[in-house]
């Protein structure tokens, strides 16, 4: 698993043994920022189940101002730390919080922090066939603080299996589908004048 692009480009991440973390795929991970283009440059970028840390090192490696890790492993943290260093970029970059990702959602947003890219790519739920996914991925879009932490223009950028159908609040708007294997990455671009509505 590697960098694939950018000032870091080629460096190898380290990453934790065992089945706890899940990182994205490099094909995967290419994909989502052939498609981001120029919006990483100069963005804020968080995070959230960092893992790793391979989407906010690769946003940094090419051209995004900061990045904040959400990562509630303190073992985790500190492959995302690791990973920083190997990358060669300056700690300043990087905040590493070590928090359960939705307590740090609302912390966040009641703190008015704001982000141009959000990305998190969750642990996998189950297959859900006649009921409404109750996956983690299911969780944060359902989250009603979470659009709050999206600036002007932003997206929200959420992996889940292909087996995992999940529902759309309508403060959501998909713009995009990715496909690649069992991997689903969806872009989503928040509608805050609907919040109320569910």
């Amino acid at each position: 698993m590697r960098i694939i692009s950018g000032t870091a480009a080629g460096v190898i991440l380290k990453v934790p043994k065992g089945f706890d973390v899940r990182p994205t795929p490099d094909l995967v991970r290419q994909a989502i920022f052939n498609s981001l283009g120029e919006r990483v440059l100069n963005a804020r970028i968080i995070e959230f189940f960092a893992g790793t840390g391979a989407l906010s090192l690769e946003c940094l490696s090419r051209g995004s101002a900061h990045a904040v890790c959400v990562e509630k492993s303190s073992r985790h943290a500190q492959y995302i730390r690791k990973n920083l260093e190997s990358a060669q970029l300056p700690a300043s970059v990087m905040d590493i919080r070590v928090q359960d990702a939705f307590t740090s959602i609302t912390q966040l947003a009641h703190a008015g922090q704001q982000f141009d890219l959000i990305l998190a790519d969750p642990p996998y739920g189950e297959k859900n066939v006649g009921r409404r996914s109750t996956s983690i991925a299911q969780q944060m879009l359902d989250n009603p603080e979470l659009p709050k932490l999206a600036a002007s223009g932003g997206l929200f950028i959420l992996g889940h299996t292909k087996r995992d159908t999940l529902s759309f609040p309508a403060y959501w708007s998909e713009v995009k589908t990715l496909k690649h294997g069992d991997t689903v990455m969806r872009f989503f671009k928040p509608d805050l004048g609907l919040q109320g509505v569910l």
